[in-house]
Formats: structure tokens, C-alpha cells, sequence
């Protein structure tokens, strides 16, 4: 059985549980990810376990082959000895001893399997805990967005736009008063040179027309 169908044992009864109650989903994503949290910490422990286990097989492995190239050499000696009898002995535990290496390899590629589907599951489990960690910050924005909407609803249904048009003459008075600052700050302020040399153009301009004005009015005069 995988850690997801394991997982979902685990934590099925609760979320049910939050379902039938109407719980919030702020709860609910939680629940979720803290079994998902001690899924991992477990898995990860059993994980510390299993490499354990393979080095122990690994050493063993390692001393059962230096055995059995330790009697393949006393065979070795023997014949040389021509004491075959003693090379069939050694022969026959060398045998001995390599069907235990055999069987210790088998067992080792077990658990090298074993170990990788682990790494492969919490590889996995991470991912998904990291998703489901993004989805709650997702989630409770949605939660404190949808509760402010209800909130202003809240306002507006309980009577209270009247205060809310006073707060804002109040801001209008306040950049009223702001202004008139403003516009005291230019009283008694001496013009710039570009200023009144823009009301000497103004003024000159206005006798212009003055002028052509009055000497209209004489002309319509001497007509008649």
C-alpha cells in the first residue's frame, strides 16, 4: 500500500467529519496538511530504517565475501599441498558461504527497492504538502476577501451609509481647509519678474483695445 492510500485512511474519517459540520475550509485544509506533515515524518523515519538495514547487509555481504575468498585460497594451498581432501573441504564451505552472499544480494536488491519507492514517496509527498500549503494561503485570502464583502454588505444593510457620506464631507472640509492654506501662502507673495511683465502685456494689450474701441465710436459719430 502506498503513503497516499495510507494517508487517505488516516485523515478520511476527520475530513468527513469537518464535511457533515460545515466546517470551514480554512480547518479543513489544515487537517490535511498537518496528517500529511506526520505522514512524512514517519515515512522519513522509516526511511532511516531502511538504509540501516541495507548497510548492515552491505557489511555482511562484504565479510562473507572476504570468507569465501579466504577458503577458495585455502583450497588453493591444499592442492598445492596435494592434499585434495582438504581443498574438497575448503571447496565445500566456500559454497556454503557463497550461497549466504546469494541470498544476502537478494535481500539487498529487495531493500534497494524498497528504499527507492520510499525516496520516490516523499519526493512526492513533499510536492503535494508544498501544494497543499500554497492552496491555504490561496484559501484563507479567499476566506478574509469573502469576509469583507460581507462585512461592507453588512454596513450598508445596517443604516449606516449616512455616516459613511458624512465622513466624507468631513475629508471635503479637511482638503478645503488645505487649500485655503495653500492659497495663503501666496498673499503678500512679491511677484516674479515673469509675472509682472505678464501683466504689463496684459494691461498693453487691454489699451489696444480700448483704443480701436473709442476710435470706432468716433468714426460712427463723424458719419453722422
Amino acid at each position: 500500500m502506498s503513503i497516499f492510500s495510507r494517508l487517505t485512511d488516516i485523515i478520511q474519517s476527520n475530513l468527513n467529519a469537518l464535511l457533515d459540520r460545515a466546517e470551514d475550509p480554512e480547518k479543513l485544509i489544515r487537517l490535511i496538511i498537518q496528517e500529511m506533515e506526520d505522514t512524512l515524518v514517519e515515512v522519513r523515519s522509516s526511511t532511516v530504517k531502511i538504509i540501516a538495514e541495507k548497510k548492515e547487509i552491505e557489511r555482511r555481504i562484504a565479510d562473507l565475501t572476504r570468507e569465501r575468498d579466504e577458503w577458495e585460497r585455502k583450497a588453493e594451498i591444499a592442492l598445492t599441498r596435494d592434499r585434495e581432501d582438504l581443498a574438497k573441504g575448503a571447496l565445500s564451505a566456500k559454497a556454503r558461504v557463497a550461497e549466504q552472499v546469494d541470498t544476502l544480494s537478494r535481500q539487498l536488491a529487495q531493500v534497494d527497492e524498497a528504499l527507492g519507492k520510499a525516496n520516490d514517496d516523499i519526493t512526492r509527498l513533499q510536492a503535494k504538502l508544498n501544494d497543499a500549503k500554497t492552496r491555504e494561503k490561496a484559501l484563507i485570502a479567499r476566506s478574509q476577501t469573502a469576509a469583507n464583502r460581507v462585512k461592507v454588505r453588512e454596513k450598508l444593510n445596517d443604516g449606516r451609509i449616512n455616516d459613511a457620506l458624512a465622513r466624507f464631507e468631513q475629508v471635503e472640509r479637511n482638503l478645503d481647509e488645505l487649500e485655503g492654506r495653500v492659497d495663503a501662502y501666496d498673499v503678500g507673495r512679491t511677484k516674479s519678474l515673469s509675472e509682472e511683465i505678464a501683466e504689463l502685456e496684459a494691461e498693453h494689450k487691454m489699451d489696444e483695445e480700448l483704443a480701436a474701441l473709442k476710435a470706432r465710436i468716433a468714426a460712427r459719430k463723424a458719419e453722422r
